[in-house]
């Protein structure tokens, strides 16, 4: 196992909220140390540096991370980047809807990482009851042999705070692929909702909208599913972007026909290209865990952009080793708020997404930037 002792403690901070709680310097002394670590365990990556007008030797004493040249997510697209670490590492793909799918590796060390992230969200939600049993709704695919697909490992991992009873997916396993069960969805729903278990709703929302829309046309009742039961959604809406429902409107939905509180719908937002978790506080906003920061850049120039102005979304985090992905710029546009604003008891920046820099399949973060700057 790799050892590297300051991103190793940043990225075991038990408490993903408090900024107060994070020792001084330590993530940058992390930062530092990841970059030199994939300086000389990844081919090219300090040639990279270089290019961006950064030495390996100017790695120490940086404090602005927005300096370090970040690869686009969409660049893993066309090229996988690895460092020794990520060779033999566990490889997971992006659901890759417009036919080009991102490839990652994930070493034992990154995968812990990201994975204990997780868990210090949970708990911090009251969602981790290792003693309280519940039935599943995976609105995923069912797995067929090894896992790679990142939501469904994902989904599969978030099994493991609450026993399972129960695990209906919505993504049916039909030999040669997967077939949507709209009435298998309903069903399960409606069984859980005579089981009395409290029931944990997780993966993609257009399915589930599906599910309810239909339930609501056939004039099948509405379900009270138990008070502690969750709604937790990820991977977005994908191919059904076109009929994409406000977050707002799905989540009344749920509580008028699922009896689940809107307090109690979540939205996670992660990527296989960066895997700290993002997920929404009470008040449905995307708090930034101290595992990471978040960068917003001017698509025009890669400047920083100030808080409530929007651009493209990035982030820096020390916790990957497999891969140079401690610095990425993703194609979602986003805007930059400062804690306070969000009126949740959390004091962490959040950001607001405003979806994917193209619409198309083929649009790239460069169509962005002329959208952004037509604008202007």
């Amino acid at each position: 196992m790799i050892h590297l002792p300051s991103s190793d403690a940043h990225c075991a901070l038990t408490q993903p909220y408090c900024p107060d709680s994070v020792p001084s310097g330590l993530f940058d002394r992390a930062m530092a140390e990841i970059s030199r670590y994939h300086c000389q365990q990844t081919p090219g990556y300090e040639h990279w540096l270089n290019a961006n007008g950064i030495e390996a030797s100017d790695l120490d004493s940086l404090d602005d991370w927005s300096r370090l040249p970040p690869i686009f997510a969409n660049f893993f697209k066309q090229q996988m980047l690895l460092s020794r670490a990520g060779e033999q590492a566990l490889e997971l793909t992006s659901s890759g809807t417009s036919g080009q799918k991102s490839r990652m590796r994930y070493d034992e060390r990154s995968l812990s990482a990201a994975q204990f992230m997780v868990a210090q969200i949970f708990r911090h939600y009251g969602w981790d009851t290792p003693d309280t049993p519940c039935n599943y709704l995976l609105l995923s695919y069912e797995p067929q042999g090894r896992i790679t697909l990142g939501t469904s490992f994902t989904d599969q991992f978030l099994c493991r705070f609450a026993p399972a009873n129960r695990v209906v997916y919505a993504l049916r396993s039909s030999g040669d692929g997967h077939q949507f069960d709209l009435f298998g969805v309903i069903a399960a729903l409606q069984a859980f909702a005579e089981e009395g278990l409290p029931v944990r709703i997780l993966g993609f929302p257009a399915f589930l909208w599906q599910a309810l829309q239909q339930m609501q046309g056939s004039g099948a009742a509405n379900l009270q599913l138990p008070i502690d039961s969750l709604a937790f959604f990820g991977g977005g809406w994908k191919t059904q972007a076109a009929q994409e429902i406000p977050k707002q409107q799905l989540y009344a939905r749920i509580q008028r026909q699922l009896g689940i509180a809107t307090s109690r719908c979540r939205d996670g937002y992660g990527a296989v290209e960066h895997a700290v978790p993002y997920i929404e506080c009470d008040h449905h906003h995307f708090h930034v865990p101290v595992y990471s920061k978040v960068l917003i850049r001017n698509p025009a120039d890669f400047s920083l952009q100030p808080y409530g102005q929007q651009g493209l979304l990035g982030f820096v985090s020390p916790y990957i080793s497999s891969s140079p992905a401690h610095a990425v710029v993703m194609s979602d546009l986003a805007t930059l708020h400062p804690g306070a604003s969000c009126g949740c008891s959390l004091a962490t920046d959040w950001f607001e997404l405003h979806g994917r820099a193209g619409t198309s399949a083929s649009r790239s973060c460069a169509m962005a930037a002329s959208e952004l700057l037509g604008s202007h």
